[in-house]
């Protein structure tokens, strides 16, 4: 399946001009963007996603645009199957930081193929050198700003890793390279907390709620590298891929799963 997709309504004919050069997010990464899984002619967690979207747009002080959902519509009816991103930025703008108050927003929708399936038996991670900053204004949004991941991946080409786990500047953990990180301590369900930095993620959520649901003890506060050497069980978690337990961290390993894969089966993944 080729990419495809709208801007602003209008059918993308060329990916390689679809976006104006003095756009704020080309530029200045003044915006945000959503990954959704697009399956049988659904996008899963569509109004988690579209909270998020509008959440972080009010605290950006950008327009959320109406069309959105007609947009997503349309798309994900022609293509039924595969990976629908979201692109919002606060539109054109001139040379400098200060936004034009009468800009108006731009939205980009694209489709794109669906991931293969993880290996069998878990993910391999590492820790990342690269740390995140701490931005409390900025914390929980899945803002354009993603330089330090592509830093932290850009730290290794080896296949046989699949994930890179991320600390911030003060040595706490936050987050893998492109997802949520939960540990099992204790009998406990933990995930970092986010209050400076990370991306409160869609598929987090669910997990969340659904294991208060199932009456699974869970919480969200502060954890570092050592916690995970108490960890029972580690998985990541991201809108696209579902839950993704991991079997090895260095030179610790992991070999059963049954909280994800309790998790796994009440969110039907």
């Amino acid at each position: 399946m080729s990419v495809a997709g709208l801007h602003n309504g209008a059918p993308i004919d060329d990916p390689a001009h679809a976006l104006p050069v003095d756009d704020r997010g080309f530029n200045y990464g003044d915006g945000l963007f959503e990954t959704m899984r697009l399956s049988d002619g659904k996008v899963r967690f569509l109004d988690a996603h579209l909270q998020r979207l509008q959440d972080s747009c009010r605290r950006l002080g950008i327009a959320f645009p109406a069309e959105l959902s007609a947009d997503i519509a349309i798309l994900a009816a022609a293509h039924r199957e595969g990976v629908l991103k979201i692109v919002i930025t606060r539109g054109a703008g001139g040379r400098g930081y200060r936004p034009d108050p009468m800009s108006r927003t731009n939205r980009t929708l694209t489709v794109h193929p669906a991931p293969a399936p993880d290996k069998r038996g878990g993910l391999k991670l590492r820790w990342c050198d690269t740390r995140l900053s701490r931005n409390p204004a900025l914390a929980g949004m899945k803002h354009l700003n993603r330089l330090e991941e592509v830093l932290a991946q850009n730290e290794w080409h080896d296949t046989a890793i699949d994930e890179g786990l991320l600390c911030d500047t003060e040595g706490e953990l936050v987050s893998a390279t492109a997802g949520n990180v939960f540990i099992v301590k204790g009998g406990a369900l933990l995930t970092p907390d986010l209050r400076f930095c990370g991306v409160r993620g869609v598929m987090r959520a669910q997990v969340l709620r659904v294991a208060l649901q199932l009456g699974v003890s869970c919480s969200e506060e502060p954890l570092w590298p050592h916690d995970l050497a108490e960890a029972t069980e580690v998985f990541l978690t991201n809108a696209v891929r579902g839950i993704r337990p991991v079997n090895q961290l260095q030179d610790q390993s992991w070999e059963t799963f049954p909280v994800a894969a309790q998790l796994s089966q009440a969110l039907a993944l």
